[in-house]
């Protein structure tokens, strides 16, 4: 199951979410599908933690809940406002919009996840971008809900960074709502604390064994594997990481020059814009992660 279950859940919920709407002529269905999702993700959690102490609430289960509910709202809206917006946009006429969804959707994936995986390597750059990025990386835990936990600014600009050409193009409403549920199934996946195995799939798919590495609280040692879906991106960047032998302890996440970042959810949408960003010295990196980034370093 651990081999597996990553690939499974990935392209059955995708595949059920495009014969859903290919079927039905509308995305309606696709918010109930991607509870069900969000419930399966927690049961196998659960059954094959990666972390046992992940899974118990550490006070920021509500907050997740607000934040999760907050931006795939959000996302519907969006959605939902295409037709009034598309109007206003220049429209290039160049989408195949003749294709099957399915092939639209594959597609609008690796554009799209090249444009939020290039916002996403930004906002580790800047430090106004960071600002709001911080909201995500202040998880002390990672658990496949809270890869829906973002700051809806930050959700924004990642969103505008990955659709924004494509609805230039002429992506219809359909696929734009295939591709964000995409996105949500890819965001469960990538924060899962399923302790799954990818074997060679780690050369294609950015999921939570590469990207628990980019949530090291341990100063630029997390300025790795930022992309979405495709970890070929971070070879382009060179910023992929990979340490099969390091087990992450309980505590290796989160910011470690911020180990008191708000965690309500209120004081985290209000503190990008907060005047005071407290900063301590840097977390002190673990006599094991430091021997397993040097051994990656001499391959």
């Amino acid at each position: 199951m651990r081999f597996i279950y990553a690939p499974l859940f990935f392209f059955v919920f995708i595949c059920v979410a495009v014969i859903i709407v290919t079927m039905s002529g509308g995305f309606v269905w696709l918010l109930p599908l991607l509870l069900v999702a969000i419930g399966i993700s927690a049961f196998c959690e659960w059954r094959w933690p990666y972390r046992d102490r992940w899974n118990r609430d550490h006070g920021d289960r509500l907050r997740d809940v607000l934040h999760a509910s907050v931006n795939e709202s959000l996302n519907v809206l969006s959605i939902a406002a295409i037709p009034l917006i598309a109007p206003w946009l220049p429209d290039l006429g160049i989408w195949p919009t003749h294709w099957p969804l399915g092939l639209q959707l594959l597609l609008a994936i690796p554009i799209a996840d090249l444009g939020i995986t290039l916002v996403h390597y930004a906002s580790h750059r800047s430090a106004l971008l960071w600002r709001l990025h911080a909201v995500h990386h202040s998880v002390a835990r990672m658990y496949g809900f809270n890869g829906l936990m973002k700051h809806p600014l930050h959700q924004l600009l990642e969103a505008l960074g990955g659709t924004l050409p494509l609805l230039l193009c002429g992506m219809p409403q359909d696929v734009t709502a295939l591709l964000a549920f995409s996105i949500a199934i890819q965001l469960l996946l990538q924060h899962s604390n399923v302790d799954m195995r990818l074997g060679v799939l780690r050369h294609v798919f950015a999921w939570a064994p590469l990207h628990r590495l980019h949530h090291l609280k341990y100063g630029h040692h997390g300025d790795v594997n930022f992309a979405l879906f495709f970890a070929f991106w971070d070879r382009l960047l060179g910023t992929a990481l990979y340490l099969p032998d390091y087990e992450l302890a309980d505590d290796d996440l989160g910011i470690g020059d911020q180990p008191d970042y708000p965690s309500g959810y209120a004081a985290q949408l209000r503190q990008p814009f907060s005047a005071t960003q407290a900063s301590h010295p840097p977390a002190v990196l673990p006599a094991g992660l430091r021997d397993a980034l040097a051994d990656y370093a001499e391959r």
